[in-house]
């Protein structure tokens, strides 16, 4: 989901965890009688002060006088004057001399830091953004603790302190935008913060949980065969010894009335050759995955790789500025037909055109997609979407679940029984996909073909923990693999031609995590004994899907995980061993 070219979060939620822990009363410490700052009224004043923070660093604004926070009947205020001296001298006034005192002088050092951390964006790429959709949704839902100073929704002044800071010679940053908001106050509503916070931590704490199970059941998986041995087998991540041609197809979609621009790696083989094919995410284009379609090509295979021109890398380009209206939730029914459209012409194609005849082999194929791709995946692989699971849980949304967002997106079109299978699919792999409840469990389950999820620790646009992990349990099909990368981000997997630096967009070095380079083998290797495994039926790769395997090729900073058996029981238990504020990843009727 390579979505807006926008800095969502600048503090990642490790730090943003370390800052806000010591103000969070959890269960068992309530239920043990332990104390914290949270009783008294002048820690719920540090409290908002913190809390103030985290919300600017999220998608910042502030009142150009002064911030009043209310939580219940406390009610207290401060001036952006003495915030300004805090952040720009590290000078402490006296009303915030009560509230500093409770905060740790190494935090304190961070908000300084990152509220003068200047912002690379441009109005109208904000104005554009915030006009869309997707992005009024993220602001009226902020603008629910950052109030006006009436107390009604801030989402407008928001937007109007995004657009006016982001125009500023100084440049986007958070001082910038106090100065900017529109209202002599801004009212914040710590209870509502507090959900948000809460949402967000519990995410984290349930990834974190999740993803120490499965590394302790990979563990116990490659144990249990430690004996096989990979030494004297081929090194999957190095390229195969076939030869291939690229050539870009214009392949006219009548049915959407519109052009698909697609990639054909066709390699040079005796018999015809399995396809697979290639989705990217939000914001991507044909050279996305364009490193991972090279090396499939080498190993004999021939790559479809997709544009989907709705919401690919030119069209959020032409949105932000102003040249075309935001991608349409219409797109996400599209990107499984235009693959079809595409399959149904190649076969013609293959049938009528001497250059073609002979080569394709396209009643096997495979689909690999990452993010919204991921998505695409698996609607091909037989996942229903689940329109009333889509109404219910959109209700509820927090600020903090980026990709419950975007997949509120499909709940504006009208629900209906759309016919996204195709019976030529027949394994897929969805890396980062966004499934918890545009498929939910009814819709996963009804897969029935080998599936590999991939998924990243610390990936904050498709958590591991909602997005892959819990949905791994509801999946049906014998044949599944779950791959959990540790430290890898939702951009570690991405890589295209060094002649077209657009695989990879200009998020900050914070969101993209390490080198892609250290991961991307991975990916190589494990989609190889994949689809060699499931596609063209060669019994000799599966033992490259196991624990063993990827404990074999494993290497720092992206530790590599995987395994083939988790159960919702054995995830539930991990998760209530971690904390007693978890969510069931299963047995919830309406999913």
């Amino acid at each position: 989901m390579n979505t807006a070219k926008f800095n969502a979060l600048a503090i990642s939620p490790r730090k943003f965890s370390q800052i806000f822990a010591p103000f969070f009363p959890t269960r068992r410490q309530k239920a043990e009688g332990i104390q914290v700052p949270i009783i008294s009224s002048v820690a719920v004043a540090g409290l908002g002060f913190w809390l103030l923070s985290a919300i600017l660093t999220t998608i910042p604004a502030r009142s150009a006088e002064r911030i009043a926070v209310v939580y219940g009947p406390i009610q207290f205020s401060l001036s952006v004057e003495s915030l300004e001296a805090l952040v720009k001298e590290g000078k402490v006034t006296e009303e915030l001399s009560s509230y500093i005192g409770q905060i740790d002088p190494k935090n304190l050092t961070d908000l300084r830091e990152i509220m003068q951390r200047r912002f690379e964006a441009n109005p109208t790429v904000i104005s554009q953004f915030t006009k869309a959709q997707l992005g009024q949704t993220v602001l009226e839902r902020l603008g629910r603790v950052l109030q006006t100073e009436q107390g009604q929704n801030g989402a407008n002044s928001l937007r109007t302190a995004f657009i006016a800071a982001a125009g500023d010679p100084e440049g986007l940053n958070l001082l910038n935008m106090l100065r900017r908001f529109p209202d002599r106050i801004v009212r914040v509503d710590l209870t509502q913060g507090l959900q948000i916070i809460g949402e967000f931590e519990k995410i984290l704490r349930n990834t974190e949980a999740s993803i120490k199970l499965i590394q302790q059941t990979s563990i116990a998986e490659a144990s249990a065969n430690s004996s096989f041995s990979f030494s004297q087998l081929p090194d999957l991540r190095r390229p195969g010894s076939f030869t291939w041609q690229q050539e870009t197809l214009t392949i006219n979609d009548t049915e959407r009335n519109r052009p698909l621009m697609v990639d054909l790696y066709l390699p040079k083989t005796n018999t015809p050759a399995n396809v697979i094919v290639i989705s990217h995410g939000a914001a991507g284009n044909r050279n996305t995955l364009s490193l991972l379609a090279t090396h499939l090509a080498s190993y004999g295979f021939a790559i479809v790789v997709m544009e989907h021109q709705g919401d690919s890398l030119k069209r959020f380009q032409d949105f932000f500025t102003g040249l075309a209206d935001s991608p349409q939730p219409q797109e996400l029914i599209y990107r499984p037909l235009e693959i079809k459209y595409v399959l149904d012409e190649l076969q013609r194609r293959e049938q009528t055109e001497p250059a073609l005849k002979g080569r394709l082999n396209l009643q096997q194929v495979g689909v690999i997609g990452q993010s919204i791709g991921g998505y695409t995946s698996l609607a091909l692989a037989g996942a229903k979407i689940n329109f009333d699971l889509l109404r219910k849980d959109c209700l509820n949304n927090q600020i903090f679940n980026l990709s419950l967002l975007v997949q509120c997106e499909i709940s504006r079109l009208t629900p209906a029984n759309y016919e996204l299978r195709d019976d030529r699919i027949k394994a897929v792999i969805a890396i980062n996909p966004l499934t918890s409840s545009i498929f939910g469990e009814t819709g996963l389950g009804q897969i029935q073909i080998p599936v590999m999820f991939v998924a990243g620790s610390a990936d904050i646009f498709t958590p591991a923990f909602p997005e892959q992990i819990a949905p791994f349990t509801w999946l049906t099909t014998p044949n599944k693999y779950l791959v959990v990368i540790e430290n890898a981000s939702h951009f570690s997997l991405l890589g295209g031609r060094e002649e077209d630096n657009s695989a990879l967009p200009p998020f900050p070095r914070e969101l993209v995590g390490p080198d892609p380079a250290l991961a991307r083998p991975y990916l190589n290797a494990l989609s190889v004994a994949f689809f060699k495994t499931y596609l063209t039926n060669q019994p000799e790769f599966q033992p490259f899907l196991s624990a063993n395997y990827a404990r074999t090729i494993s290497q720092l900073p992206f530790n590599l995980s995987l395994v083939e058996k988790l159960t919702a029981e054995q995830l539930t238990e991990a998760l209530n061993n971690n904390s007693s504020n978890t969510v069931k990843p299963k047995n919830n009727p309406n999913r």
